[in-house]
């Protein structure tokens, strides 16, 4: 037996490897056969650029010639087919991002991405921005409802056809989902999402309550955004539990901002006005915004717009240009409201209990049963502080908010789309209400402007706006809005220019109340310092601010901090660190350990200011930065500040702080401080938001992310994730235009146009973003691949 059974064994081996290698070929070529079928679905949904497609409803063909950076530039014959065009191409390249972002704003997330998003549906459910933009339907004219009404055809053109190829975004198949029929409130959706995302400061007023319920006085006054000269009162009955009512809130980026300015030709060397502008939001893939170019017999225009909306919200024409920041006006009152005992949805006004609005929603989960949820609207807005559960009892609160009001900002954005002058221009801010935004404006001949433009209440009192008023009182109703012709706004200054950084824009002379709450000036400061030095400007100039990375944050304290930090108190590590900063040229240079160093020192002095706030209402506590300054600057001088007492007084905190930075950055960065380097910490990667699963990383984030410069108080705008460093926030978009020609600007959109991650524009401007290589987009027809749209 044992003679035969090797034979066997070999016979046996033989025959096993066979089947193994039969096996292993089926595997491969199964495996390939999926590959080879996977990657002709995701190239189904590459977006076409040349040749033709057939749409019903056109009235003519209409040419889309996409540019060498993938800008459209669309060509038709009339206004319908070009706003059916501009819906059909938004949809080709960024169909998923504006089916996202209709379901974010309206609280349907649920439905494809299941129980984890019920709460942020809840919450948008609550706020009604989907309400109010049905609301807002109804103040369009007609001719703006046709525009909405051509735009939506064209998205769901696409979506038909889309869906009878297979062709929809690979996104979809992952998600689970399919896009419904696009319609004007699913664009209006979004516009009142932007009003959201660019925020109104509810949330301090919920922070400012908080302090007084958790604090004495003068400790809970000396972080109020505003220092009352009246201290407000808290009404002490029906106390709001604030970290529990908020907890699950949204609360919108705290970095939300931008920079513009425009400079007149009496300071620049061509003698034509230049306008530079670069919007501050979440730096993502794909891109928050859109850049393209309409031409039809009634708009040429060129710029970007949000996808999901038509028209042209920031860019140029060939007679004007125009750049936007966030004012940031307190356009937002948390209301106390009184609720009737016996009937939940009664509240006390005026001595009498008036009935509410109750809407009943039904949110769709995907994988489960569908949840019944409740929305109370009071006389002021929706009850915000119950959305997760009760937390007032007999007390709530609710949100007045001006973009809950019916409003009509597609309407502006038509018309100065077809602006040639000021006048004309100024005329169609006037139906731009939501966000209130600062414009600035030059033309062909030579002017420039600025408007705070926008539907912002009168208060009678600025110290109002600190804290929630009691809803019960007719006295602490708005008393109307600033007029239009009142509205901040400057022509033709002598100085010269006109700069906004989302900075205080009104003096002690101004008669109305804007806002409690501004950025830390130090990037105006910057633009200003800059501006005043020359009247020679020219574009190259321009790109060159918005690319400036000096500090003037560290350039105030470092100074004032290293009078704290004497040597003799100190490690050799702490003492090399004390003389890199004495020599620092206060650049937030990538390359620089300094930016690392002052950065994470702040970072910890706020850390430990405020270790006793609960995370989830520091969440709350918008403007930190500048409250931070507020303290350092007064307890510098000499003055009481109860946070820094309480840290031992300002040696202490400081000494203490720096000694926790260094050592820190040690253990991250190694011994040798002066091979640290602020990129090593600062980078920025613009994920796209499906990223964040493992395996999807590398197809939609295939790069590591990219060492920058800057910071949040630089003017190249770049705010980071304390714990990961990540830069998330910062110029979305730039913007350069050279009065000398208005038919040419220079652009950069991170990190490209395209949401499709094969196509050649998807991530080709994000080392443009970070090392500043600017694209030039003209308003004629450009060299590149031509798509004809034909009826």
């Amino acid at each position: 037996m044992e003679v035969g059974a090797k034979p066997i064994k070999r016979r046996y081996l033989k025959r096993w490897h066979k089947v193994s290698l039969i096996l292993v070929a089926f595997i491969i070529t199964s495996g390939v056969g999926v590959l080879i079928f996977v990657n002709g679905y995701i190239n189904r949904s590459m977006p076409q650029t040349n040749g033709s497609i057939q749409i019903t409803g056109l009235k003519a063909s209409v040419n889309v010639t996409r540019d060498q950076d993938g800008v459209p530039h669309i060509e038709a014959n009339n206004s319908k087919d070009l706003f059916m065009a501009q819906g059909y191409i938004q949809a080709q390249e960024r169909l998923f991002q504006m089916d996202m972002a209709r379901r974010q704003a309206s609280g349907t997330l649920s439905e494809v991405a299941g129980m984890k998003a019920l709460d942020q549906d809840k919450y948008f459910r609550t706020l009604g921005l989907r309400r109010a933009a049905a609301t807002s339907y109804n103040e369009y004219s007609d001719e703006a409802k046709q525009v909405m009404e051509w735009y939506a055809d064209g998205v769901n053109a696409y979506i038909r056809q889309a869906k009878k190829d297979q062709a929809l975004p690979i996104e979809f198949t992952l998600m689970g989902g399919a896009p419904e029929v696009w319609t004007p409130i699913d664009s209006l959706t979004i516009g009142k999402y932007m009003a959201f995302d660019l925020g109104g400061h509810w949330e301090r007023q919920a922070f400012h309550y908080y302090l007084l319920q958790q604090y004495p006085k003068q400790k809970a006054y000396e972080l109020f955004s505003s220092y009352p000269e009246e201290a407000p009162t808290i009404i002490n009955e029906g106390e709001i539990d604030i970290e529990s009512s908020f907890e699950s809130a949204v609360i919108p980026h705290a970095f939300n901002g931008s920079n513009n300015w425009v400079v007149s030709g009496s300071k620049t060397k061509s003698g034509n006005p230049l306008l530079a502008d670069d919007p501050h939001l979440g730096l993502a893939t794909p891109s928050i915004w859109l850049q393209m170019k309409l031409d039809s017999p009634g708009y040429q225009v060129s710029g970007v717009i949000f996808a999901g909306i038509p028209g042209i919200i920031l860019g140029h024409n060939k007679d004007i240009a125009w750049g936007v920041t966030n004012t940031g006006p307190d356009v937002q009152q948390l209301y106390l409201e009184k609720r009737n005992p016996d009937n939940k949805y009664e509240y006390l006004y005026e001595g009498s209990y008036e009935k509410a609005r109750v809407f009943k929603e039904t949110i769709k989960v995907k994988d489960e049963q569908p949840v019944e949820y409740e929305v109370v609207e009071t006389r002021h807005g929706p009850v915000l502080s119950e959305f997760a559960e009760e937390s007032g009892k007999g007390t709530v609160l609710t949100l007045r908010w001006t973009a809950l009001d019916a409003s009509t900002e597609l309407e502006a954005i038509l018309e100065i789309n077809q602006a040639s002058n000021w006048k004309e221009f100024e005329k169609g801010l006037e139906k731009f209400l939501v966000p209130a935004q600062n414009f600035v404006f030059a033309s062909k001949d030579g002017t420039i402007a600025y408007k705070a433009n926008g539907k912002i209440p009168i208060y009678e009192n600025g110290a109002d706006a600190l804290l929630p008023l009691e809803g019960w009182e007719e006295d602490n109703e708005w008393r109307g809005f600033i007029p239009f012709d009142e509205l901040p706004t400057v022509m033709n200054p002598d100085k010269g220019f006109i700069a906004t950084a989302n900075n205080k824009v009104v003096g002690e002379q101004y008669p109305y109340h804007i806002s409690n709450n501004w950025a830390q000036p130090y990037r105006y400061m910057r633009i200003d310092e800059v501006l005043q030095t020359r009247s020679d400007f020219t574009k190259e100039d321009m790109k060159d601010l918005q690319l400036d990375q000096v500090n003037l944050q560290a350039r105030e304290f470092v100074p004032m901090f290293l009078n704290y930090v004497g040597p003799e108190r100190f490690s050799q590590r702490e003492r090399e660190a004390v003389k890199l900063l004495k020599g620092w040229d206060y650049v937030d240079d990538v390359g620089a350990p300094q930016p690392l160093l002052f950065h994470t020192w702040m970072n910890t002095i706020m850390d430990r200011l405020y270790s006793d706030i609960p995370d989830s209402l520091d969440r709350l506590f918008k403007g930190k930065g500048q409250t931070t300054d507020e303290l350092l600057r007064k307890a510098y001088a000499g003055k009481e500040t109860v946070w820094v007492e309480e840290q031992g007084g300002m040696q202490r905190l400081i000494e203490e702080t720096f000694t926790q930075t260094v050592t820190s950055l040690t253990k991250q960065y190694g011994e040798e401080i002066k091979k640290w380097e602020w990129g090593d910490y600062h980078r920025v990667a613009f994920k796209h938001p499906l990223s964040s699963i493992s395996f999807l990383d590398r197809f939609f984030n295939s790069e590591d992310p990219i060492p920058v410069g800057g910071s949040q108080v630089t003017v190249m705008a770049a705010s980071y994730e304390e714990e990961s460093g990540l830069v998330n926030h910062g110029a979305s978009w730039r913007f350069v235009l050279d009065g000398t020609d208005f038919t040419t600007a220079s652009h950069i959109v991170g990190p490209g146009q395209s949401g499709h991650f094969r196509s050649p524009w998807y991530h080709n401007q994000r080392e443009d973003w970070v090392d500043g290589e600017y694209h030039k987009t003209i308003l004629n027809k450009p060299e590149g691949e031509t798509l004809t749209l034909i009826p």
